[in-house]
């Protein structure tokens, strides 16, 4: 799977089949519990499914669990679980997410695209039992610092965190060495000049 501009390329039409009703449930439900900025809604494949699918491309390809923390509409994890049933069949993904309207609306999703391997945990992520994830992910949900408690917490042992930041990355970074120590790899985005999505592992407290 490649994403160019802001655009899938190399899915097969029931990937793009499922993303297309997945977008259509998100215009159906969004004015009722606010899933996304409604300034945003006439950009939902290029402004959050592609900018949630460049994450898939940087997991380990012998992952086995995936978890995302706050999955509110279920970025960017509804759009992991929609790729994987094509690219990675074996790939378990468990969304967290503590609001309940939104929960709902995972579940509703994930039952009407047919989607096999995917859990939803209505849960605060700090509650939720540790899940021994291979990957972990959050977009847009705390600074640095606190992703990585909550990954201490979340992680299997050799596990990654990919977590979309955007310009002011390297400030959370810098804050977040103060009290961890991890590897790090920015990879730019590939929707957002400005941004970039941090690959980070070894995380342990200082």
């Amino acid at each position: 799977m490649t994403i160019s501009e802001g655009e899938f390329s190399d899915v097969s039409r029931e990937t793009s089949e499922r993303l297309a009703r997945y977008a259509a449930l998100l215009r159906k439900w969004n004015p009722a519990i606010n899933l996304v900025s409604r300034a945003t809604l006439d950009e939902l494949e290029t402004r959050h499914f592609a900018d949630s699918a460049q994450l898939f491309d940087l997991a380990p390809a012998e992952a086995r669990h995936w978890v995302d923390l706050g999955s509110g509409g279920g970025f960017p994890g509804l759009v992991i679980a929609i790729i994987s049933e094509e690219y990675a069949p074996d790939l378990q993904v468990t969304l967290i997410e503590s609001d309940q309207r939104k929960a709902t609306f995972l579940r509703t999703v994930i039952r009407e695209l047919g989607l096999k391997r995917v859990e939803v945990i209505d849960a605060r992520i700090e509650a939720a039992d540790p899940q021994e994830a291979d990957v972990l992910s959050a977009r847009a949900l705390a600074p640095l610092d606190r992703l990585l408690g909550f990954a201490e917490r979340h992680l299997a042992p050799g596990g990654i965190s990919l977590f979309p930041k955007g310009a002011r990355y390297a400030d959370e970074v810098n804050r977040a060495l103060a009290s961890w120590r991890f590897e790090v790899q920015n990879h730019l985005s590939k929707t957002d000049p400005q941004a970039v999505v941090l690959k980070l592992g070894g995380i342990a407290r200082v």
